[in-house]
């Protein structure tokens, strides 16, 4: 009865021992699967790390300081992502009383890993207003880096947004 036997490591050419059917096999077997193993691992990986980009469609609510130490008040902006672009608005600023502004789509809107950013840019008087927001989530909290243009030049200020419903 003949055995089949495997050499492994041995040069081409090589001679089998006697009651082997098999004289030289280069284990094509352990490559071929150690070349898939890879391969899944790689798409495994690349899937994770789409699963761990922050997902930031929703309503976020930060509190913003009031002029000259007035009372604060709620902003809520509305973000819509898809993929790596971002898009929504921000509530329009000023004394609206009964008819607050429209709200300001946000430009140049962006989400990359766990951190996002966007423009707003606003018409007043004739001028446009730039304000950037930087920021990076961590769950259903995003901290933003808020950078207004203002006569005396930039003003920054950081504030929480938490993710409402």
């Amino acid at each position: 009865m003949a055995t089949f036997c495997r050499l492994y490591g041995a040069a081409k050419g090589a001679n089998a021992p006697a009651g082997c059917n098999i004289a030289w096999y280069p284990d094509a077997y352990t490559g071929t699967m150690t070349k898939k193993l890879l391969f899944v691992v790689t798409v495994a990986l690349a899937l994770a790390l789409v699963a761990m980009a922050a997902d930031v469609t929703g309503k976020w609510t930060y509190e913003q300081q009031g002029r000259g130490g007035g009372p604060a008040r709620q902003i809520t902006i509305t973000l819509q992502q898809d993929g790596a672009k971002l898009t929504g608005s921000v509530p329009g600023f000023g004394r609206g009383g009964d008819n607050p502004p429209p709200p300001t789509a946000i430009t140049d809107g962006k989400v990359d890993g766990n951190n996002v950013s966007f423009t707003v840019k606003r018409e007043f008087n004739g001028n446009t207003m730039v304000t950037k927001y930087e920021g990076v989530v961590s769950g259903d909290e995003m901290k933003l880096k808020i950078t207004r243009d203002t006569q005396n030049g930039p003003m920054t200020n950081e504030v929480t947004a938490k993710k409402g419903n």
